[in-house]
C-alpha cells in the first residue's frame, strides 16, 4: 500500500480543471463549443428519450412543469454563459462534447506532469478517481482524448455533481463510504479552495495544486506546483 506523510493511502481523487487540465481548455475550447452548438444540439435532441430526460430536469430545476421546449434551451444557455454548474446542463455539454471529439475538432489538453504521474500511479496499482462538476460522461471524454493518449484506463472511477456540490462536505462523505474506504485513506487534489475546505471537513487528507494563474492558498494548506512534489512512497516489497 502506498503511504503519504508515512500513512497509508488508499486512493486519489482527482479534480480536473486547474488540477490535470489547464482551466483555458475548458473555458477556452470545450465551453465556447457547446455554448455555440447548444440551440441546434438540442432542437436535434428534443425528439429523443435524452432530449425528454434532459427538459424534465431543467423544468424540475426551476421549478415549473410547463416550460416550453424554447424556454428550455433559454434556460439551458443562460446556465452555460453564467458558468453554473447544473446537472441537465452538464449532461447536456457531455454530449456536445462528444460531438467535438469524435469529429477532431479539439483533443483535451493535460499537463506534462500529470499524465505522467497519473499513468505510473496506476502502474503501481494506486486506485484513482475524479471527482469534477463536468459530468461522468464528460469527465470519460476529456481523459479519453487527451493530447496524449487514452488516459481512462488508468482510472477506477468516476464522480460528479449527481453526488453532490464538490463544496459540500457531505460529497465526500458519500464518495468515502462508495469507495468503502475511511476518509483518513483518501486523498483529493484541487485548485480550489473550497473543494479543499469541504473534503478536509469531511476528514480527508487534501493537497492544493497551484498552477500557472491559480491564487496563492492559505499558508496552512498542503500544496504542490507539481505532482512530483507529493511526498508518496511506495514499498518495493
Amino acid at each position: 500500500m502506498p503511504l503519504l506523510d508515512q500513512q497509508p493511502l488508499g486512493a486519489i481523487v482527482l479534480d480536473i480543471e486547474g488540477t490535470t487540465t489547464d482551466i483555458a481548455f475548458v473555458k477556452n475550447t470545450l465551453f465556447p463549443y457547446a455554448e455555440a452548438r447548444l440551440e441546434a444540439f438540442m432542437a436535434d435532441l428534443t425528439p429523443t428519450a435524452e432530449g425528454q430526460s434532459i427538459l424534465a430536469q431543467v423544468r424540475a430545476e426551476v421549478g415549473n412543469e410547463d416550460l416550453s421546449i424554447d424556454d428550455c434551451i433559454a434556460q439551458l444557455l443562460a446556465w452555460a454563459r453564467a458558468d453554473q454548474k447544473v446537472t441537465p446542463l452538464k449532461a447536456l455539454q457531455g454530449m456536445i462534447w462528444d460531438e467535438g471529439y469524435r469529429t477532431k475538432a479539439y483533443y483535451s489538453h493535460i499537463y506534462d506532469d500529470a499524465a505522467a504521474h497519473i499513468q505510473e500511479w496506476h502502474r503501481r496499482g494506486v486506485p484513482l478517481y475524479i471527482y469534477s462538476s463536468g459530468s461522468i460522461a464528460a469527465q470519460k471524454l476529456l481523459f479519453a482524448n487527451t493530447i496524449v493518449g487514452d488516459l481512462t484506463p488508468c482510472f477506477s472511477g468516476y464522480f460528479d455533481t449527481t453526488t453532490g456540490a464538490k463544496v459540500d462536505p457531505d460529497s465526500y462523505q458519500k464518495i468515502a463510504e462508495a469507495l468503502g474506504l475511511s476518509p483518513q485513506e483518501l486523498l483529493f487534489l484541487s485548485d480550489h479552495p473550497g473543494e479543499l475546505a469541504a473534503a478536509r471537513q469531511a476528514g480527508w487528507r487534501v493537497c492544493a495544486v497551484q498552477r500557472p494563474g491559480t491564487p496563492d492558498f492559505e499558508p496552512d494548506l498542503q500544496t504542490i506546483k507539481h505532482f512530483g512534489e507529493l511526498p508518496i512512497a511506495f514499498s518495493e516489497a
